[in-house]
Parts: structure tokens; C-alpha cells; sequence
């Protein structure tokens, strides 16, 4: 019986939380020096494009990427499968990284995958409502627009955030958000119009996501 994950979220949150571990565990060894990404490598590092995801730059970045993950990553994985929650996790987080290291000296953290995330989110349910700065409600299509205005702002203004990389993580969520809700609509036509759904038809649909 070949074994599947229940959650693809909380391996994520563990390895981050590892990782972090070993930056203050091992960082004046040369450990940080040797996985963070830095500008010109994506192509002279490429692994660091993969490994710059999971550090951090202190205590509260990583607890806000995480919080954040551990709150919408289940919701979205359940919605979307583990399998595309994945591809769409790490493909905005190296997407994210790999125009970092054209702009920054330096770059780290999973928040241009946290916010790839995001993006999805923002598409597939919009009208979920959250407490925006634990404050005030609101829709999360809201929401996601005040995060993208901020991050525009900040990209005008130095912070040593690297707002970009947001930007790019959401932008990479939306698009394939965008992508997933065609496909259901595709996929409900061509459903409809048949009076008896077989068991090849029944595959086919578990097969191309539970949307």
C-alpha cells in the first residue's frame, strides 16, 4: 500500500522550523553563507533558489510566514489537493527567488510561496472573511489588495523587505488560481451535458483536482 501524507502543510512548517534551528545552531560556521540566496546566483547557486525558502531572517519572520501557512495552507490544500498545493507552494517560492537574486544582495524566507498561496486563496474563495490585522473584517479579496498596495509601497520605500518578492509570490498564486477556477468551470460543462457520468468519467475529474 503505497503511503500518503495527510497534510502536505505541517512537514513544511517542521522543516522551516528545523532550518531555523540549524541558522542559530549553525550560522557562524558558515552555514547561513552557504544556503542564502544571494544576488548572481541563480545561476552560479541554484540550489540556494530552494534552500533560501526555508530560512529566516529572525524569530518573527519566521513565526508570521508560519502562522500564516499554518492558517490557509490546510484550508487551501484540502480544497485544491496536496499535489497542487505543492506545485503551487514552491513553484511561486522559486519563481519569487529566482527574481530576488537579480535585485537584492541578499534574500530569504517563504514569503514569496506563503504569499503564492495567497493569491490562490484570493481566487478560489474570496469572499472568506478574516480579521485583517486581527481587527477589522473584511473579505479576503480585500484583504489580498491592501497586502499587494503595501508591498507596491514598500518597493518604493527601502525596508530591507524584499516586497518584490511578495508581489511575485502572489502574482504567480493568482495566476494559477485563475487557471485551477477555468478548469472547474470546463469541467462542470462537460459534466453537465451528460445523463450518466461512467467510471472513466468519475476518474477523470478526481484526477484533474478537487477544486
Amino acid at each position: 500500500m503505497r503511503y500518503r501524507p495527510r497534510s502536505a502543510v505541517m512537514p513544511i512548517i517542521v522543516a522551516n522550523i528545523a532550518v531555523f534551528i540549524l541558522q542559530l545552531l549553525l550560522g557562524r560556521y558558515g552555514f547561513n553563507d552557504l544556503f542564502i540566496l544571494k544576488m548572481g546566483d541563480a545561476l552560479v547557486r541554484p540550489w540556494t533558489l530552494l534552500t533560501s525558502i526555508f530560512m529566516h531572517a529572525g524569530l518573527t519572520h519566521l513565526l508570521f510566514n508560519m502562522y500564516v501557512l499554518f492558517i490557509f495552507g490546510p484550508l487551501l490544500e484540502q480544497r485544491i489537493g496536496s499535489k497542487r498545493f505543492l506545485w503551487i507552494y514552491f513553484g511561486s517560492g522559486l519563481i519569487a527567488s529566482f527574481i530576488s537574486s537579480f535585485i537584492y544582495d541578499a534574500a530569504l524566507g517563504a514569503s514569496g510561496a506563503v504569499m503564492g498561496m495567497i493569491g490562490v486563496v484570493i481566487i478560489l474563495i474570496p469572499n472568506l472573511r478574516v480579521l485583517f490585522f486581527f481587527i477589522i473584517p473584511m473579505p479576503f479579496w480585500i484583504a489580498g489588495i491592501i497586502i499587494a498596495a503595501i508591498d507596491i509601497m514598500g518597493v518604493f520605500v527601502p525596508s530591507g523587505i524584499a516586497n518584490i518578492a511578495h508581489l511575485v509570490g502572489m502574482g504567480c498564486g493568482v495566476g494559477y488560481g485563475l487557471y485551477l477556477k477555468r478548469k472547474k468551470k470546463r469541467f462542470h460543462r462537460k459534466f453537465s451535458s451528460k445523463n450518466h457520468m461512467s467510471e472513466d468519467d468519475i476518474k477523470e475529474y478526481i484526477r484533474s483536482g478537487r477544486i
